[in-house]
């Protein structure tokens, strides 16, 4: 899943170098946390307006970990 995540967000940014992902331990109720990092300049590419691409994003991953079992969610910072 962090490939995946790694895959999409390199795809979008200008730096692909910076980008890095943080995987958190299953809380409580079993959901994984994925910390998308990127550079500062790139973080309006990967959000998109209005939050567009991030929200497609965060649907891919969840849709993906649905496929392995996974509840996911993803931060952007």
């Amino acid at each position: 899943m962090k490939e995946l995540l790694i895959a999409i967000a390199s795809g979008l940014v200008d730096a692909p170098d910076e980008v890095t992902v943080e995987v958190a331990e299953p809380d409580e109720d079993g959901t994984i946390v994925y910390t998308l990092y990127v550079a500062e300049n790139d973080k309006g590419r990967v959000i998109g307006k209005q939050g567009r691409i991030a929200k497609s994003i965060r649907t891919i991953m969840r849709a993906a970990g649905t496929r392995v079992g996974q509840k996911i969610s993803v931060d952007i910072n």
